[in-house]
């Protein structure tokens, strides 16, 4: 029941964001907020917290409940919607936490290098965490990973040297085992797409030796220097109003959205497991198979998140494309963030600046984190920009 509910606010995320046409008058709610919301101020914020600032209770909760969505069976409520071919069927023997996965399959070419990547994937990390909360007694707040941190010496960081099958999140796979992770509390984690293996890290300085040429304009860069501090900052002190402006510089294609997850490989970045059937397209599709990604994504968010509260100007602004044009580089320079139709706020009335708030805090609460807190003082009236104390 849990997981139809999520396919329904998905679809809701894709079809029903605004488009850019004053004629179009449909009500959108992207996830139905919580009572708190529609009493004005939430008293009572969720606070996200970096990975390393977690007690090691709090870090077993994470780790304890990652495993336990894996231990729990499929369910036939996972009805695929968009059937891309790049993908393969739904093993009805897989776990609860490979339907999750095959969501993020399933939509990939809708959620990347369009408008709805930001939003989409604020929603999505919230789903995940409402889930774990809800089948397997989550406790704590889903914490992001600030992997500027590690930028300087990514592969020997601190970070990946937590071996405690309790808590940790591991290290990096073994090479003579096909990358399998072997330590820490995620070691052995049984996965399903996009065919059978178990969880897996290669850790790849520069990414991009083999991508293909014009989207990949310096094969011979170092992954790390997509994440630095100072990139982080750029992306959040820069583009004033401009928010087509902050996904291109966050998820272009060697940027740090993407580095990330190449620098790291295995799963997250995509590469097809040893066994997989020679028809396995490599990519984003199951990069979910590795828990890390929704510290990183959380990461991802953070930075929009930071960047909105930067400035008045930068609060409401949402503005992108629904479609993606990967294809087509001549076409792909020109629409970074999905050619026509275009999404706007622009039109958005009373009643659909609810879509506003859910995208900014699916659950209502003013997610903020332990280093940045920005306080919020909203105002339900569509004319009211909301102010920033």
């Amino acid at each position: 029941m849990i997981l139809t509910q999520i396919l329904h606010a998905s679809l809701l995320a894709l079809l029903s964001l605004p488009f850019a046409r004053a004629d179009q008058t449909a009500e959108v709610v992207l996830v139905k907020p919580a009572s708190s919301a529609a009493h004005g101020r939430c008293a009572t914020p969720s606070i996200r917290k970096e990975w390393r600032t977690l007690s090691r209770d709090e870090r077993a909760d994470f780790i304890r409940a990652a495993n336990c969505l894996a231990r729990l069976p499929h369910t036939p409520d996972l009805k695929p919607s968009v059937f891309p071919g790049d993908i393969p069927p739904i093993n009805e023997s897989g776990s609860y936490f490979d339907d999750f996965v095959y969501i993020h399959m399933d939509l990939n070419t809708k959620i990347h290098y369009t408008g709805h990547f930001f939003p989409w994937h604020r929603w999505y990390i919230n789903a995940y965490e409402t889930v774990l909360r809800e089948k397997c007694g989550f406790q704590s707040v889903l914490p992001y990973w600030n992997w500027s941190m590690d930028a300087t010496d990514f592969q020997g960081s601190d970070f990946w040297k937590d071996p405690d099958p309790v808590s940790g999140l591991g290290g990096w796979g073994d090479p003579t085992k096909y990358f399998a992770v072997q330590d820490g509390g995620l070691a052995g984690l049984p996965l399903s797409y996009p065919s059978y293996h178990v969880l897996r890290r290669n850790f790849t300085l520069k990414p991009y030796s083999n991508a293909p040429r014009p989207w990949v304009t310096d094969p011979d860069w170092y992954g790390n220097n997509s994440f630095t501090i100072g990139e982080v900052a750029k992306m959040i002190n820069g583009f004033t109003g401009d928010f087509v402006g902050l996904q291109t510089e966050l998820a272009k294609f060697q940027g740090s959205h993407n580095s990330l997850h190449f620098i790291v490989g295995g799963d997250l970045g995509g590469t097809c497991p040893a066994g997989a059937p020679p028809d396995c397209v490599p990519g984003p599709t199951f990069s979910v198979n590795d828990p890390i990604f929704f510290l990183h994504h959380a990461m991802v968010d953070k930075i929009w998140w930071d960047w909105q509260n930067r400035d008045r100007a930068n609060f409401w602004q949402f503005s992108g494309g629904t479609v993606s044009v990967l294809d087509d580089y001549p076409q792909f320079q020109k629409y970074p963030t999905g050619a026509p139709p275009m999404m706007s706020n622009q039109h958005l009335t009373s009643v659909r600046v609810q879509l506003l708030k859910a995208l900014r805090d699916v659950r209502g609460q003013r997610l903020r984190d332990t280093h940045n807190p920005v306080a919020i003082v909203e105002r339900v009236d569509a004319r009211s920009q909301p102010l920033m104390t």
